[in-house]
């Protein structure tokens, strides 16, 4: 069977979701063309244009570099049709109004390329008639597929056909989705809102419903909504404020408009809410008006109280027995929620009653399995656990019997009981929806396994629902050894994996140690060492909190000793005698990047972020990142035409004297901690199985460690020129004394030190300059302060 290729993509529609979609496609380097309408005034393209340039002030940067945003074609169209030939996949993502999508279908069809795919980037309007206005020969490329918003970031993307989808074409595109686009895909019944959405605004109507039912304001219910009960951070009045008002609205729009009491029992629920209604009629429309249910005004947060019509002071906190309670196992945690007596507890016992009744009455209609809507809600929704996850783990027949009580005693916010299936039958006997068998199927009557296509073998360790017994990471494979917070273990006994488990994944001595121990394990007995770990971290640095201690108890002698022997395993990782591939994703920062920069090749996650932060906590880098910064410096130098070593050393020194963090894979190559020759993987499942594959084949490639050479440096003079900019910032009020002071001693080593420049330096002397200006800086008392604020807040202090 023939591979589908997708060479060029274009997005019709340049508003938010369209523009951000194009930018994605930048980010994981697919070309796209991207259209709307000619300009009534100005250049025909203005309307696009605009749009590009939005891209680079949104919040959170839809771009992993805004410099790409010049990658993205700009059409129209009027003059571009044409161009709509080229592509092989065309995503329509204009305004949710059937009549303007069918309208430009009509336009479109006979431009489209015989092999590519149309997909509607609809949030829930019937795709089957969408696809009614399209010609019969394209009815089978025709599906949808639904984004979530931001798009660079969630990772849920819903695909839904129609009777007339080709198979083969959503398999095609899953796999783009999938690995191209790096995300999740749930395949949704074509049913008003899809999956999360339908379930989501749902969930967020109940709980305005109960709001008002208990007397609830929209901080305690947020404090409550939020990371406590497992759910986004943002609770629920933030997030609606994040999405915006106009788009939540649009949602429940279309859920009154397409549904009714005869189709969803719980349609009474639906109307829109009172204090919804008010913001929309003031133009409050969330973030994006910076008015919402929230306001700030100066450095305060308001909120906005329907009654007062007004916004006042918010900041209220939930009854602290209530978190106590959400830290409980499941079982125990639902129980004390449900007999609790005030009305925060029974609020949480309402919510989570309503989102279980939902789902289980609309599982049949909406969606293939009950694994979909748990994903569904997990991955567009941010939630920690899907609603039939955590009603499974809760016990799912005693959760059952107490649903159903409510229902008959009128408390629930509808009559319609739960479905058969959940006390009789497969379900019942099983305690629950999901198995090691499959995951049930209203629809089916049957326990249904995990869609799998080619490119899902590219995910050793998927994510799972619970109650599948699938494959803990943590567990898998050979154990080789398992000490010092770090598991050195292989899958295939050809590459050693090496995988971080301490707190954050911080780097102890004793992590040091057991990362030296893998080195030498892998030069006897496998190819290659892979440093990876299967949550969303790589490392944050040296452990700060171990080596206070022995600072207390030995001196700075005992901090200068182990900072030599982190300086050591760090060039035993990068003379090691096989390749170590470090395999990022998240945070790696500080020493983490020292460990990914060392390493023979990086393979990043897109979402990973990495710098050198030393400064927020008083310190420079310690483990040989600055001295990295110098030799990097001098390989470029050499590689040009210059002869001048400042140019080269000046982004470096920058980005470690300002703490600068990449903001993504490719802002991180920008700044010079990922290599042009190192490898970006979109889908974050498949980053342990492109290391893998990386460091298999530098190991038959016949790969040997570079050999120790002397390099250049800048020498006394460029300190000195460097120093001179940074009198000028603190002279000016931009940096403190101490941040000046902390800049000029890193000047001093990434420039070698009181040497002529040109001078020829080795590693080691670096890392020796290194040493000297960390343990000087952990001495000095505002050093201590930033530390200790560190410690205590977890938020740099600066002085």
């Amino acid at each position: 069977m023939s591979r589908f290729q997708v060479k060029k993509v274009a997005v019709l529609g340049a508003g938010v979701m369209g523009a951000q979609i194009a930018a994605h496609l930048v980010n994981v380097r697919v070309p796209v063309v991207l259209f709307d309408l000619p300009a009534k005034e100005g250049p025909k393209n203005g309307i696009v244009s605009r749009a590009i340039d939005n891209l680079k002030k949104l919040k959170p940067a839809p771009l992993g570099d805004a410099a790409d945003a010049t990658l993205i074609e700009q059409a129209n169209y009027e003059d571009d049709l044409a161009k709509l030939g080229e592509c092989d996949l065309v995503i329509e993502a204009i305004a949710e109004r059937m009549d303007w999508k069918l309208d430009l279908y009509k336009k479109i069809a006979p431009h489209v390329a015989k092999h590519a795919i149309l997909a509607s980037n609809t949030s829930g309007l019937s795709v089957t008639k969408l696809s009614e206005a399209l010609p019969e020969a394209l009815k089978p490329r025709f599906c949808g597929i639904h984004f979530f918003n931001p798009p660079r970031y969630m990772f849920l993307v819903e695909l839904i056909n129609t009777p007339t989808t080709e198979p083969g074409v959503l398999d095609q595109l899953e796999a783009f989705v999938t690995s191209t686009l790096g995300k999740g895909v749930v395949r949704a019944h074509d049913t008003p809102n899809f999956i999360a959405n339908r379930v989501g605004i749902a969930g967020m109507l109940a709980t305005l419903k109960e709001v008002e039912k208990f007397d609830l304001t929209p901080d305690v219910v947020d404090d409550l909504t939020g990371k406590k009960l497992g759910r986004a951070s943002s609770g629920t009045f933030r997030t609606a404020d994040v999405v915006g008002l106009d788009t939540m609205a649009h949602v429940v729009k279309t859920l009154q408009d397409n549904l009714s009491a005869e189709t969803d029992p719980f349609y009474g629920n639906f109307a829109t809410p009172p204090v919804l209604a008010k913001l929309l009629e003031l133009g409050n429309l969330g973030q994006k008006t910076k008015a919402g249910f929230y306001k700030k005004a100066g450095r305060d947060i308001l909120r906005f109280d329907l009654a007062k019509g007004e916004y006042v002071p918010s900041g209220d906190k939930a009854d602290e027995v209530y978190g106590r309670m959400l830290k409980k196992p499941a079982p125990e945690r639902l129980k004390l929620l449900r007999e609790s007596e005030g009305a925060q507890g029974r609020f949480l016992w309402a919510i989570l009653r309503d989102s279980f009744h939902y789902a289980a009455v609309h599982l049949a209609p909406i969606a293939e399995s009950a694994r979909d809507v748990d994903f569904a809600m997990r991955w567009g929704f941010g939630m920690k656990q899907g609603p039939f996850e955590l009603w499974q783990e809760a016990g799912w027949a005693q959760v059952a019997k107490w649903i159903q009580e409510d229902i008959d005693a009128g408390e629930a916010l509808s009559t319609a009981p739960l479905p058969s299936w959940v006390f009789e039958g497969p379900v019942a006997q099983a305690g629950g929806v999901h198995t090691p068998e499959g995951s049930w199927s209203a629809s089916q009557s049957k326990f249904i396994a995990p869609r799998r296509l080619p490119v899902h073998e590219r995910q050793l360790f998927p994510e799972s629902v619970l109650g599948s017994n699938a494959p803990d990471a943590n567990k898998a494979g050979t154990t080789i050894q398992d000490e010092g917070d770090v598991r050195l273990w292989t899958l295939d006994g050809e590459v050693l994996i090496a995988s971080i488990h301490s707190k954050m994944h911080a780097i102890s001595p004793d992590v040091a140690d057991a990362l030296a121990a893998g080195v030498d394990l892998a030069e006897r007995e496998y190819k290659a060492m892979v440093i990876w770990s299967p949550d969303e971290m790589f490392s944050v640095g040296a452990d700060l909190q171990a080596m206070l201690p022995a600072f207390v108890v030995a001196g700075i002698g005992a901090v200068e000793g182990a900072e030599e022997e982190l300086q050591n395993v760090m060039l035993k990782i990068r003379y090691a005698g096989v390749p170590v591939v470090s395999a990022v994703r998240g945070m790696a920062l500080g020493g983490g990047c020292e460990l990914a920069i060392h390493s023979a090749k990086r393979v990043a996650a897109m979402e990973s972020y990495i710098g050198l932060v030393e400064v927020g906590v008083g310190l420079v880098p310690g483990a040989g990142g600055l001295t990295y910064i110098a030799r990097r410096a001098a390989e470029n130098a050499e590689a040009s035409t210059g002869t001048d070593l400042l140019p080269f050393l000046t982004e470096g020194f920058t980005a470690a004297a300002m703490a600068k963090v990449g903001t993504s894979a490719l802002e991180s190559k920008k700044l010079g901690y990922l290599l042009e020759s190192d490898v970006i993987v979109p889908n974050k499942d498949e980053l342990l199985y492109v290391a893998l594959q990386q460091a298999k084949a530098m190991a038959d490639a016949g790969w040997r460690a570079p050999l120790r050479r002397q390099f250049k440096v800048a020498g006394r003079s460029g300190a000195a020129t460097i120093k001179g900019q940074l009198v000028n910032m603190r002279d000016g009020g931009f940096i403190s004394e101490h941040d000046f002071h902390i800049a000029g001693l890193i000047a001093g080593v990434v420039t070698g030190g009181d040497v002529d420049a040109g001078s020829l330096v080795t590693e080691e002397y670096l890392m020796a300059l290194e040493r000297k200006a960390f343990c000087s800086l952990i001495l000095h008392p505002k050093t201590q302060e930033r530390i200790m604020g560190m410690l205590s807040t977890g938020k740099p202090l600066r002085n």
